[in-house]
């Protein structure tokens, strides 16, 4: 093993049984599990965020069948490399391609592979941070099994810190090393759940340390916080990652969890994405609070402004402030919801003749042709209101928005509704 490469690299699982953490793929009876156990392998996709041992996994399966494999890179290699894997997969009848950054594929790389899947004579472990389902071509993800991998847990780490401190042959088990508990949580935490961030904090936690015969290497709180100085934040502006915190976001503000709300908030301010920040929080207070109070959305409106014009780190102000009030205020959807099935019943039914009364009478003739004749002006009506058909005839009965009782402001409307009903 060549200790001039990074930790992370030599201490990747060389077999399944190496593998840490991924319960949910690979522990008994796991679908995963039991295509390498027998041997009965597809073209399959792992993807997840950074560090889950993606490409270990996928060496790892490759290694435990009788089935030569190859490395490639979906940027790195070209359709000529993949062309000579292709007859390396004719002289051996099979070949498994493990593909680094499968979503980069360009198109000229899909449709070259596409019949070599389909026949299975290439079998692609396709591997990516990327969600399949959004970067993938459905061409090529359709014949594959999407597996989706988990950040590690901080046990799962701590574990493994452990482990690579007793490997003599392939980790730091040629040092004598002291790594505390509290260093070893810390590693763990700091990291986000990648175990490459971790492990290249442990390397530089132990090969920093002056040399000295005999001496044991202490590796307390303070050295891991040096060598591992910001936690590593899982986030990526343009990937999978982003989407899910919007949404837990939003739900949070839905379900009035002000805690939650303010850290999905702190994870988005910290990744700088005030845009989106703004936007989620207007559609917020009109999608979720609406007509429960009203004026939650000119008062995120105003929050998000202040926000842009403060820019960060003073704009996390206004936001908190907006968050906690959105969280706290009453929640209604009874407006776009009804909105939503008026739109709906016309996408089935159409858009039957308006009545005549409501049709435009502001041109000569109209009065002959009877537009707007019977029309009643609803301010010439002390009421301000004249119970007249308003909808066309074949839809007249039809009702869309069912009102709320959320809060005071939705209490009278409801009133008002139900007055008009009558």
């Amino acid at each position: 093993m060549n200790k001039h490469q990074p930790l992370a690299y030599r201490m990747r699982p060389r077999t399944i049984d190496e593998i840490i953490g991924q319960e949910h793929l690979l522990s008994n009876g796991k679908l995963l599990q039991r295509m390498i156990y027998t041997r009965k392998l597809t073209s399959m996709i792992l993807y997840g965020p950074p560090g889950t041992g993606k490409t270990s996994i996928a060496s790892a399966i490759a290694g435990s069948t009788d089935t030569p494999f190859k490395m490639m890179n979906a940027v790195e290699h070209n359709k000529k490399d993949m062309e000579i894997a292709v007859e390396e997969a004719k002289i051996s009848n099979q070949l498994i391609v493990i593909m680094d950054e499968v979503h980069r594929l360009d198109k000229t790389k899909q449709d070259f592979l596409l019949p070599h899947l389909e026949k299975g004579l290439i079998i692609l472990i396709g591997a990516t941070t990327a969600n399949p389902y959004h970067s993938i071509n459905p061409a090529i993800r359709s014949r594959c099994q999407i597996f989706e991998l988990e950040s590690l847990s901080t046990d799962n780490i701590v574990k493994m810190l452990y482990q690579t401190l007793q490997d003599k042959e392939r980790g730091l088990g040629n040092y004598s090393v002291d790594l505390k508990e509290d260093a070893a949580y810390h590693f763990a935490t700091a990291s986000g759940g990648d175990l490459r961030t971790a492990l290249g904090a442990l390397e530089l936690a132990v090969l920093s340390t002056p040399e000295a015969d005999e001496q044991t290497i202490i590796i307390d709180l303070p050295v891991s916080e040096e060598c591992i100085q910001k936690k590593s934040f899982q986030h990526d502006k343009d990937g999978d990652a982003h989407y899910d915190v919007l949404s837990a976001f939003q739900k949070s503000i839905r379900g009035s969890d002000v805690n939650a709300a303010l850290h999905y908030l702190a994870r988005l301010v910290e990744a700088g994405d005030l845009v989106s920040i703004g936007r989620r929080l207007v559609v917020t207070a009109y999608e979720d609070i609406g007509l429960a109070s009203p004026q939650a959305g000119p008062r995120a409106l105003a929050a998000v402004e202040a926000a842009e014009r403060l820019g960060f780190p003073e704009a996390r102000i206004p936001l908190a402030d907006i968050v906690v009030e959105l969280c706290l205020s009453p929640k209604s959807n009874s407006a776009y919801t009804a909105f939503d099935k008026a739109r709906e019943a016309m996408l089935q039914r159409g858009t039957p003749s308006i009545p005549i009364h409501l049709k435009d009478a502001h041109y000569k003739g109209a009065n002959a042709l009877g537009r707007g004749n019977t029309y009643q002006y609803p301010h010439n009506d002390p009421r301000g209101w004249v119970p007249q058909q308003y909808l066309p005839d074949s839809i007249k009965h039809d009702q869309y928005y069912t009102p709320k009782e959320t809060s005071k402001f939705e209490r009278s409307l409801a009133d008002i509704y139900n007055n008009m009903k009558r």
